[in-house]
């Protein structure tokens, strides 16, 4: 074709995909799961799997995370899936925020 500059059409093709995969990740929150001094580990992993579908290996290592660290992200999505699951946790007394 003449006068087709396909260098310039790669470009663009680029620039659009980075431009989508830059917004993907703007959109994506978390549930921090916070430290609590009144929550038995096994309560805690109990929720986790409930609520969060943690396989218990995932749950367990959470657990140990927030307990040593103070906070753990427990699940990672956009907002509308998560805010039932955060809402769940705080149901069951757990200190949970999307962020």
């Amino acid at each position: 074709m003449k006068g087709y500059d396909n260098k310039q059409h790669e470009f663009d093709t680029q620039s659009e995909v980075l431009l989508e995969i830059e917004e993907k990740e703007v959109t994506g929150k978390q549930i921090i799961l916070y430290n609590d001094d009144f929550n038995t580990f096994d309560f805690v992993i109990e929720s986790l799997i409930k609520v969060c579908k943690h396989d218990p290996l995932q749950a367990e290592q959470c657990t140990y995370l927030v307990h040593y660290k103070g906070k753990c992200a427990v699940k990672k999505g956009v907002y509308e899936e998560l805010e039932p699951m955060c809402t769940a946790l705080l149901e069951r007394n757990l200190t949970a925020a999307i962020e």
